[in-house]
């Protein structure tokens, strides 16, 4: 299993040139794309812009993409927006109120 791991380290980045290099980064078929964000010490809606951006690039090449060493007020960020799945951890929901699991052959319908 191969995977490439960029950094993303700024406050406001380069969003074009780190798409550049999510694209350079799929074009010999990694099995995954990891992006860095540790030295990301203030979190913004242009980390998340460059997140989502960098995510949908590689999902353009087939390319699963994640986040790590995400602080947890990004963690936060990514779950306000909807984008927590670019951690790689499962959502943590309740389920919807009188969803069944399962359906039991017997069960009349609702």
């Amino acid at each position: 299993m191969e995977i490439r791991t960029l950094a993303l380290d700024g406050p406001q980045p380069d969003i074009p040139e780190l798409c550049a290099r999510v694209s350079e980064a799929c074009r010999d078929g990694p099995t995954h794309v990891v992006c860095d964000v540790r030295a990301v010490k203030e979190p913004g809606l242009a980390t998340i812009d460059a997140l989502a951006r960098m995510a949908l690039t590689a999902r353009r090449h087939g390319t699963p993409f994640r986040v790590t060493g995400a602080s947890g007020r990004l963690r936060a960020l990514l779950d306000l927006v909807g984008l927590v799945e670019l951690l790689g951890e499962p959502e943590q929901r309740e389920p919807a109120v009188g969803v069944e699991e399962g359906i039991e052959p017997d069960d009349l319908a609702v």
